[in-house]
């Protein structure tokens, strides 16, 4: 599905990670959420691919990536550990400061990343996602309902380990059907290949250490880190679809002013939560409209 992309396993400090590679030019990578993998950017990545060298991962947990131990407190699944596969995959490819966009949990690991090693982040795009730090803080009936999953996923394995692993199809299916067109937008064979993943156990128990890991180790790194007034620094787009959850119960614009200090752009795309398959036109305008000044820096600097 990306013609033309190199598919390689990197070996980072706790992981395997699956990385595909396409184009030339500045480094970009690009993060999935969840229940995806790197395929979620195959309507987009192949035309990102003609200015930038293209960077798409499986995150650990997730995919044909591999599972690691969930280590004391689930913490080998917080954004941390995630976010450092990625900048020790970018480092493998030979690129120590880079562009970056992320979905859902990927925009979440560009959060954290963004956090913690800012020089690296050249300029970061955070699609459909609100910092979990200000959500958890700020959990309403609407939020709660909408996103269910979060509360159900962190309950102690095995409990839903067994309930979406007796049918695996039924609850991807149930959970990605967010609006009237319920999966039709999704590519068929990436969609098939979604479902092919969470069929297997170790998926399943990863992406509930994901969210496990996410309130017993995310947000209290959060709440230290906006309390000490630590933010997005980099150049930043948030791109969110009018017709998800994000647009429709939330001030995006407004709660990212609080944690990130030069937003370029927020804007929306008519879409629901998956941006890049539901209109991959205007997703991958607006992404590219946020890189294209970097690819004049980069000539400038030839």
């Amino acid at each position: 599905m990306l013609e033309g992309f190199r598919k390689q396993i990197v070996s980072t400090t706790g992981a395997e990670i699956v990385t595909v590679t396409g184009g030339s030019g500045p480094p970009l990578l690009l993060l999935h959420g969840n229940p995806f993998n790197h395929l979620s950017w195959h309507k987009i990545a192949p035309r990102l691919a003609q200015d930038f060298t293209v960077v798409c991962t499986d995150l650990r947990g997730y995919g044909d990536s591999s599972k690691p131990p969930d280590g004391p407190n689930h913490e080998n699944y917080s954004f941390r550990s995630m976010g450092q596969d990625q900048f020790e995959v970018m480092q493998a490819l030979g690129f120590a400061r880079f562009l970056a966009a992320g979905h859902d949990r990927g925009a979440r690991v560009l959060h954290r990343m963004c956090l913690d090693r800012p020089e690296q982040i050249l300029r970061a795009a955070f699609l459909d996602m609100l910092p979990q730090h200000h959500l958890l803080n700020h959990v309403t009936r609407q939020w709660a309902t909408f996103s269910w999953h979060w509360f159900f996923m962190i309950q102690p394995s095995p409990t839903p380990e067994r309930m979406m692993g007796a049918d695996p199809e039924f609850f991807i299916r149930r959970k990605l059907s967010k609006t009237d067109q319920g999966t039709g937008f999704f590519g068929p064979e990436a969609l098939a290949d979604y479902i092919r993943c969470i069929r297997n156990p170790e998926t399943i128990h990863a992406m509930c250490e994901d969210y496990r890991a996410t309130f017993a180790v995310d947000l209290p790194m959060d709440t230290e880190d906006f309390e000490a007034g630590r933010r997005v620094t980099c150049p930043t787009l948030v791109l969110w679809g009018e017709k998800g959850g994000v647009g429709r119960n939330h001030d995006a614009a407004a709660i990212w002013s609080r944690y990130a200090t030069h937003i370029v752009k927020a804007a929306t795309v008519p879409s629901g939560h998956y941006l890049q398959e539901e209109c991959p036109d205007e997703t991958f305008a607006a992404l590219h409209e946020f890189f294209a000044p970097f690819l004049g820096q980069a000539r400038a600097a030839e």
